[in-house]
């Protein structure tokens, strides 16, 4: 009887051991979750960087907005839909730019022209009311380094990346309301 009990306590104990480290080891993979990441272009992925010139020469880079959710809008002032679309991305940041979010600190833009001329660019962003800071272009049009690096095919084209530079949603779920529900999604409950 004094061996079946030393028995079951060592079973117990080890039992315990291996939980406690299993629970430490998926605790681990939960934080490193940026770390495990990949750069890539599908969901899960951490965005690529990208990094060019605003209207007005400035090096800008996506990455200074971690810590934000931030929209990634591949746009041009010649793109009819684009032209459309924009509304509806002033609507969200204005509604979003001051929100609590679950990770992160507040809603940002970064758009991605893919003009040819600076100054059709800069009146366009004027006309349309885009009023965040981060806009940039290499003036290449369809030759544009960051629509090539995202594999833009077609523009509008948006990816959503939330405060950890993980792409959390991308493409046409990114139109209309849709674009609003995706950050609803980001959005600390007030409950």
């Amino acid at each position: 009887m004094f061996k079946n009990r030393i028995a079951l306590l060592t079973i117990l104990s080890l039992s315990i051991a291996t939980y406690s480290f299993t629970s430490m080891d998926q605790g681990n993979k939960t934080q490193n979750t940026e770390k495990d990441s990949k750069v890539g272009l599908e969901v899960g992925n951490i965005a690529p960087d990208i990094i060019m010139n605003n209207p007005d020469g400035k090096e800008l880079k996506l990455s200074d907005l971690r810590g934000q959710v931030v929209l990634v809008d591949f746009w041009a002032s010649w793109c009819g839909p684009c032209r459309r679309e924009n509304p509806n991305i002033v609507s969200a940041f204005n509604k979003y730019s001051k929100a609590k979010f679950k990770e992160g600190k507040g809603f940002n833009i970064f758009s991605v022209s893919l003009d040819s001329d600076v100054n059709r660019w800069k009146s366009a962003i004027t006309q349309d009311n885009l009023e965040w800071s981060s806009h940039v272009s290499d003036l290449q049009k369809w030759n544009n380094a960051a629509a090539r690096a995202y594999q833009v095919s077609s523009i509008p084209s948006s990816y959503l990346v939330d405060a950890n530079g993980i792409i959390v949603a991308k493409g046409g779920e990114l139109r209309g309301m849709g674009l609003h529900t995706n950050i609803d999604a980001l959005v600390k409950s007030l409950k």
